[in-house]
């Protein structure tokens, strides 16, 4: 995977880390040295673990994944999703690039004509969205979301389709997740969400990365 995939996971950590440094969320010398925690990572070959947003909330603890979703909803006008409560379709999830999630941290998850649902941590990071913007085609209703359930979902997936046993999660929503007929994130294959029409407040900290396979 880190053959073919490698250029866009540092390039999609890179303009990250720039946009975290120009919004003010990290200052300069953390960022540089989840940078070169980064080269470590990325040269061991573990996709999951490399990635400057995790090192910099987990290892560092320097950032706060609540302040970078607070930013995404505030300054950007961007939805939250929890996937855990998210019935994604058969043929989105059929047709799922699991490596290039992975490298992104973002996931498509619905589509309805020419709009395609796109779930992401790493919204701030304009290679992702040129990314999936080139990939889908047609127009990308983003959707902010966690690490860790980027990497819940991944796993489910990975273990539909018998490619390795999945490791263990957190099991908290980040926020508050209503029952079905609720206005926060969608069940039951109901209408994903646009917009900001998911409160994503509270957001609680982070304690532990996502768990590697």
């Amino acid at each position: 995977m880190m053959t073919e995939y490698r250029p866009l996971l540092m390039r999609a950590n890179r303009l990250l880390g720039s946009a975290l440094i120009e919004h003010n969320l990290v200052k300069f010398e953390d960022l540089e040295a989840a940078n070169e925690r980064l080269l470590e990572v990325a040269a061991t070959g573990q996709v999951r673990q490399s990635s400057v947003l995790s090192i910099l909330v987990y290892e560092k603890k320097v950032l706060k994944e609540e302040d970078v979703l607070h930013h995404v909803v505030d300054d950007h006008g961007v939805g939250v999703v929890d996937l855990r409560g998210y019935d994604v379709p058969d043929d989105v999830r059929k047709d799922l690039d699991l490596d290039a999630c992975w490298a992104t941290w973002s996931v498509p998850f619905d589509r309805e004509e020419d709009f395609h649902f796109v779930a992401t941590a790493y919204y701030l990071s304009p290679a992702v969205r040129s990314y999936w913007e080139k990939k889908l085609g047609g127009q990308i209703i983003w959707q902010a979301t966690t690490m860790d359930i980027i990497a819940d979902f991944l796993d489910r997936v990975h273990a539909e389709r018998g490619e390795g046993k999945t490791g263990a999660r957190s099991t908290r929503a980040p926020f508050p997740v209503p029952g079905p007929g609720g206005s926060g994130s969608p069940h039951g294959g109901s209408r994903a969400p646009v917009g900001g029409s998911v409160a994503p407040f509270p957001v609680p900290g982070g304690t532990k990365p996502p768990a590697a396979n």
